[in-house]
């Protein structure tokens, strides 16, 4: 079976390496060969980190690109497409591809629809509002990272829905061995796009450093300093986010109370818990399905929650082992590769074949 993968990103794009890539291996073990086509480059999104904008040129040339490679659809069985095919444009491709009785798996991990439905832009919402329904109206299949995601797709009309929680390796993520030591570190892994929600943490952190020698340590971004707290800022790679991971005493994942935010897939908790920490995060969208409250770690809607959620926990050594043991049961259990390339397989193989 021949595949064309869409992607967004490569491997630096964590969507793309997260919804798509980590499955590969798994995938061509079972007879699905993948064939790799992201819209931006590596050098593209390093640019866009560093400087915050986009190129106008660059985005002809990558557009330029994903236009060439659809006209060899119909040498694969499938597409596999991340979010749409062109940012920006109407979905007039992919109701096409539709048309023409080429098989779509589109994956979602985020409300990219808020993009357009909740643009600022009246000429936006009247174009491109109702966008991201028409492309999962078109699709075979579409995989969702969570409920509010996939309850967007079934309203769209989308022929099918399967919801595909974002994973991780398991045997990448070695437990955390607790112990009493100092300073106690509160870790936050994400990249410049995302560093902005540590801002709901400012005033709960340092009233807690005032109290406890404390540090914050973030991983994949630079932040403004704290008043009175140590801020370590640390560069994101793959190779070496694990291992970051495990110098975190506790891993916090606060989130505004916005539509966008409703469709986060909360993969850092999941990736905290992997590596047997105990969680503090935001109550909000799948944050609520992952977080068992006061079980494996707390859910804080207001600074004075999160103040007596990381007060508990700096507080007792053996109630944050309690926390991280039972979290990575819980990621052993449901939100492993091995356990959801299985279900992707299966996914796969079912969209190709309809008609």
């Amino acid at each position: 079976m021949k595949v064309l993968l869409l992607s967004r990103y490569p491997r630096l794009g964590a969507s793309s390496r997260l919804r798509s890539y980590q499955y590969l291996p798994g995938l061509a073990e079972n007879g699905i060969e993948v064939t790799v086509s992201p819209l931006f480059s590596e050098a593209y999104l390093e640019d866009f980190y560093a400087s915050g904008s986009k190129r106008p040129a660059a985005l002809l040339s990558a557009y330029w690109g994903r236009m060439r490679q659809l006209f060899k659809a119909g040498e694969f069985d499938l597409l596999w497409l991340e979010k749409e095919l062109f940012p920006w444009m109407p979905a007039w491709v992919e109701q096409l591809l539709k048309r023409l009785g080429i098989r779509l798996l589109v994956d979602y991990d985020d409300a990219i629809f808020h993009r357009y439905d909740q643009s600022g832009s009246a000429l936006v919402r009247t174009l491109l509002g109702s966008k991201i329904d028409r492309v999962m109206a078109s699709a075979t299949l579409v995989t969702a990272g969570n409920d509010y995601l996939a309850k967007r797709a079934e309203a769209a009309g989308a022929p099918r829905v399967m919801q595909l929680p974002t994973v991780l390796d398991v045997a990448r993520y070695q437990p955390k061995a607790v112990s009493e030591h100092s300073p106690f570190t509160v870790g936050w892994i994400g990249s410049p796009t995302t560093a902005g929600y540590l801002d709901l943490l400012r005033e709960p952190l340092a009233s807690v450093a005032q109290k406890h020698p404390v540090r914050l340590m973030v991983v994949g971004a630079q932040i403004e300093p704290i008043d009175g707290l140590p801020v370590v800022c640390v560069d994101w790679s793959e190779a070496q986010e694990a291992e970051l991971i495990r110098q975190f005493d506790v891993g916090v994942m606060p989130l505004a109370d916005q539509l966008w935010e409703k469709g986060k897939c909360g993969y850092k908790l999941i990736q905290y818990m992997a590596s047997a920490l105990p969680v503090i995060a935001s109550p909000i969208g799948v944050n609520r399905e992952i977080v068992e409250h006061g079980v494996d770690g707390y859910l804080a809607e207001d600074a004075a929650a999160w103040e007596s959620a990381l007060m508990r926990l700096i507080e007792s050594a053996p109630l944050r082992q309690e926390m991280g043991r039972i979290g990575r049961s819980k990621v052993e259990q449901h939100y492993s590769l091995s356990v959801m390339t299985a279900r992707l397989v299966s996914a796969i193989r079912q969209s190709a074949m309809e008609r």
